[in-house]
């Protein structure tokens, strides 16, 4: 008896060990997923970066752990409109490309309403007179660009068609999760070394070493990335690309302002907002309990309403500039990796005049003739604004008879009396807004670090590659999982190479 006892009592250990190899090491996922889920997280900037960091973050950790997002300003960052007789209008990002699928995506789901952006004409000014403006006319139109331009405008629609196809790339890598540790990789993964050569040349290079000719790119493209970026064909040429989309058809907007967006993106990750400014981030370590292990937290040190105060997280996403003009972070008990991170951001003033155009500056004597709704500058010493736009509030976009004439410019500096006369024939109401809007470029660029230590990650990086509403939702989304694969030690979802063609292989 005693003996079958014992035989009993040893299969029942044996198959306790065979249980428990198969647990190690025949499902290394499961055992991977035994690692505890982080209990809070903390995200320190609340524009279009912040909030869709924690809506995805969200989305990869679960309904249990903590989001704190922290915020010095208005939720929106440099989403923000500016209000114009008793009317709202978008002073910095105010278009939205109809590529740009996160954003659609958000719109969806959180019920925004949307607005097509109405196509105006549009006229290059280099100074002294307009050096083409478009008409309204397709056919006429496309004769004109044929004249001044020859084929090089049909070329540039084909040539920046092919770079965003492969820069689509990216949604179908996030749709199967994975993720990238570096901007270079990322870029890599879309377009290979083609997308990092772009990236450490001009945008004069690019043009030019694709045979487009310096009238055209004198004339068409350098006031379109004076538009968009306040800057001329020496920015890389990623980031040239993303500005010509600007003028692509099919734009559009959010009803209400884009802002709406980031506070959409607020309450459907359910994080709490807390209004302050974040003073430092520091690394602590804490004994664990009974398994006495060490578990390592950062402590997030912030200025409030209720005073100094301080918190402690798993898992820190930082979604602001690193530029001392932007947030004067101090990191604690921890380095930076290696990279620059204090280079400057260009300066933009967005003016919007409540007021007539000044028609006989671009050679019309009658105002009523002047038809074009954006005015585009070329590089020059004359030319002391980026562009002048008629632009409509952010609600009833569609409807034109209720709105008096409202022009925003954008340029580097507060416009003068001398120069506001200029431009305007007569104008009652001027309102600015100051930011520090993008990086500068100036390639060969190295993007800041994604991964600033074992759990603190950083949105921006992406912002040295091209700055938009979109790059920053694909840079958030992009570190919810790299955070999540790093947290369980899923490595083989990050940084594989030929993603593209692997993918095309699934159903």
């Amino acid at each position: 008896m005693a003996a079958a006892m014992a035989a009993a009592a040893n299969k029942v250990s044996l198959l306790s060990l065979v249980l428990l190899v198969l647990l190690c090491w025949g499902s290394p996922s499961a055992s991977q997923e035994l690692r505890r889920p982080p209990s809070k997280i903390g995200v320190i900037g609340a524009g279009i970066g912040g909030t869709s960091a924690a809506y995805f973050l969200r989305q990869k950790f679960g309904r249990d752990v903590q989001i704190d997002v922290f915020e010095k300003g208005d939720v929106g960052g440099r989403l923000a409109t500016l209000n114009v007789e008793g009317k709202h209008y978008e002073a910095g990002g105010a278009i939205i490309h109809p590529l740009n699928l996160h954003m659609k995506h958000f719109a969806k789901v959180l019920g925004l309403s949307v607005s097509p952006i109405q196509d105006g004409l549009m006229g290059f000014y280099n100074g002294d007179e307009l050096v083409f403006e478009e008409s309204g006319w397709y056919i006429w139109n496309f004769i004109k660009l044929l004249w001044h331009y020859g084929l090089n405008a049909l070329r540039m629609y084909l040539w920046e068609e092919e770079i965003l196809d492969k820069f689509m790339r990216i949604y179908r890598y996030q749709s199967h999760n994975y993720a990238f540790s570096t901007s270079e990789a990322l870029l890599h993964a879309l377009g290979g070394s083609d997308f990092l050569r772009r990236l450490n040349q001009t945008m004069d290079e690019a043009l030019q070493e694709a045979g487009f000719s310096q009238k055209f790119i004198n004339e068409f493209v350098t006031p379109v990335l004076r538009y968009n970026y306040g800057q001329s064909t020496s920015i890389n040429g990623l980031v040239g690309v993303i500005a010509l989309a600007s003028i692509d058809p099919g734009l559009w907007s959010i009803e209400g302002g884009n802002k709406l967006a980031c506070a959409g993106l607020l309450e459907a990750s359910k994080a709490q907002l807390i209004p302050s400014t974040v003073l430092s981030l520091e690394e602590k370590n804490r004994q664990e309990g009974r398994s006495g292990g060490v578990v390592k937290l950062y402590k997030v040190e912030y200025n409030s309403a209720a005073g100094l105060t301080s918190d402690l997280y798993d898992i820190v996403v930082i979604a602001t500039p690193l530029q001392r003009k932007i947030s004067n972070l101090e990191f604690r008990n921890f380095k930076l990796p290696s990279g620059e991170f204090s280079r400057p951001y260009q300066p933009i003033v967005s003016t919007l005049v409540h007021g007539q155009i000044n028609a006989s500056l671009f050679g019309y004597q009658d105002p009523s003739q002047l038809v074009l709704s954006d005015i585009f500058t070329t590089e020059g010493p004359k030319a002391f604004f980026y562009s002048l736009s008629l632009v409509s509030p952010v609600q009833n976009k569609m409807d034109q008879s209720l709105v008096s004439p409202v022009w925003r410019t954008f340029s580097a500096e507060s416009l003068t009396k001398e120069q506001l006369n200029l431009l305007f024939s007569s104008y009652d109401t001027v309102e600015e807004k100051k930011w520090l809007a993008y990086p500068r470029y100036s390639p060969p660029e190295k993007p800041s670090p994604v991964v600033l230590h074992d759990h603190v990650y950083y949105v921006n990086s992406i912002e040295w590659v091209a700055s938009a509403m979109e790059m920053s939702a694909i840079s958030a989304k992009n570190i919810a999982l790299l955070a999540y694969h790093r947290w369980y030690n899923k490595a083989h979802m990050i940084d594989q190479e030929d993603l593209h063609e692997r993918l095309k292989t699934e159903l």
